[in-house]
C-alpha cells in the first residue's frame, strides 16, 4: 500500500489507529455525511489501514528476527 501516513496518525499506536479506523468504517457504513466528508474519512481511513499493515509488518520482520538468531544459537 502506497498511502501516505499524515504525521498525526503516524504517531498513533497499532491500538489507536485499529480503533479509529473501525470508527471510519462504522461511519462510512451507516451513510448520511455530504460526498466530501466521505471522500475525506475514505483517505483517512486507508493511512489509517495503512499504518496498521506498517506496524503488523514491523513486528513480522521482529519475529523472523528473532527466530533467526534463535536457530543460529541452536546451530
Amino acid at each position: 500500500m502506497n498511502t501516505q501516513i499524515p504525521q498525526d496518525i503516524a504517531e498513533l499506536s497499532y491500538e489507536q489507529a485499529r480503533e479509529e479506523l473501525i470508527n471510519v468504517v462504522n461511519q462510512l457504513e451507516t451513510g448520511g455525511a455530504p460526498l466530501e466528508a466521505s471522500l475525506a474519512l475514505w483517505e483517512r481511513g486507508e493511512a489509517l489501514a495503512a499504518h496498521c499493515e506498517n506496524w503488523l509488518a514491523g513486528v513480522s520482520q521482529r519475529l523472523e528476527a528473532a527466530r533467526a538468531k534463535h536457530q543460529d544459537n541452536e546451530g
